[in-house]
């Protein structure tokens, strides 16, 4: 799966000359030259690497909290927005390798009662993702909706929840977007039977970025 432009490092040296002598002519023709005291100036400079440009990602939060919202006397329903994710690039294309691409992959863990209520699997939580900015005129998309296991399929097969690697958020190849940065959101549901456990849970959502 690979904005500025490069660095550039001006090494300047400077230094100073003092005379530490003087010649002095007089009127004979035949007068002795005067020797002249001389002296070395070290000049040293450090360069630092070339800088190639990286690809990275940030997540604007480490928590979400959902909310009930939506709820029916069948299903139980909590909401929440993703925070939002940016994935940078300031690589020049000429410095990445054909036929490759990025992509942000997500998956939870199962929601752990805290105290000690039976836990939520992972697959009754879903996302709906969303670009919010640089879509880099359709080469960078956000991932399909992934529904609950209480949810019928609104794509095939994409009731399975949050528990493998889902995809959040892809560039079609690397090269063609790059420089460049790019912001995606999801939304956010739970969806439990009426008679789960009260209490508070906790689910980890792990986000990775891959090329």
């Amino acid at each position: 799966m690979n904005s500025s432009a490069r660095p550039t490092y001006v090494a300047a040296a400077t230094f100073s000359a003092l005379v530490l002598g003087s010649l002095a002519l007089t009127s004979s023709a035949n007068a002795d030259p005067t020797e002249q005291d001389s002296s070395g100036v070290e000049v040293s400079v450090t360069i630092a690497p070339q800088s190639t440009g990286e690809l990275t990602y940030s997540i604007a939060d480490d928590q979400v909290t959902l909310t009930e919202e939506g709820s029916t006397p069948t299903v139980r329903t909590f909401k929440g927005d993703l925070p939002t994710v940016t994935v940078t690039d300031t690589r020049a294309p000429a410095d990445i390798p054909a036929d490759v691409y990025w992509a942000v992959v997500g998956s939870a863990t199962n929601f752990r009662g805290a105290a000690d209520q039976p836990s939520i699997g992972a697959d009754h939580l879903g996302w709906r993702p969303h670009l919010l900015a640089g879509n880099a005129g359709g080469l960078v998309d956000a991932g399909n909706e992934v529904v609950t296991v209480l949810d019928e399929p609104t794509l095939p097969g994409n009731n399975v929840g949050l528990v493998d690697q889902e995809l959040l958020t892809s560039a079609r190849t690397s090269e063609e977007v790059a420089p460049g940065s790019y912001s995606v959101g999801a939304e956010l549901f739970l969806r439990t039977a009426p008679d789960v456990a009260a209490g508070t849970y906790k689910s980890t959502l792990t986000l990775s970025l891959f090329e």
